[in-house]
């Protein structure tokens, strides 16, 4: 790991990440069926800490079944509050993530 500006989750390994700031916005990316650009909706979260560690950083989704993980704490910018262990499992069309909110101690 030389740069990490996205954050990159591993199969299996639960990653500990607080987000500071989110965007939604329209990227463009390759296809991996077709192999040609289209363009997506992703929920781009600033990371500020990775596994307790200080980090400038991006947690990148393009999945809908994922940003509704986190639906609820995006009202009043709740997620702040919050950490996220999220884990990721499986790959191509059956990546799945299980998401665990725990609150920050203020």
């Amino acid at each position: 790991m030389v740069l990490q500006n996205y954050v990159r989750l591993q199969p299996g390994q639960p990653a500990r990440l607080h987000f500071s700031h989110v965007e939604k916005m329209v990227k463009t990316i390759t296809d991996p069926l077709t192999r040609r650009p289209k363009s997506v909706q992703s929920l781009e979260f600033s990371v500020d800490e990775l596994n307790g560690q200080p980090v400038v950083s991006t947690y990148s989704i393009i999945s809908d079944k994922h940003a509704q993980d986190f639906a609820p704490f995006l009202v009043g910018e709740k997620y702040r509050d919050y950490d996220f262990v999220i884990t990721m499992t499986g790959q191509g069309f059956m990546t799945q993530y299980q998401v665990q909110a725990l609150l920050r101690p203020r």
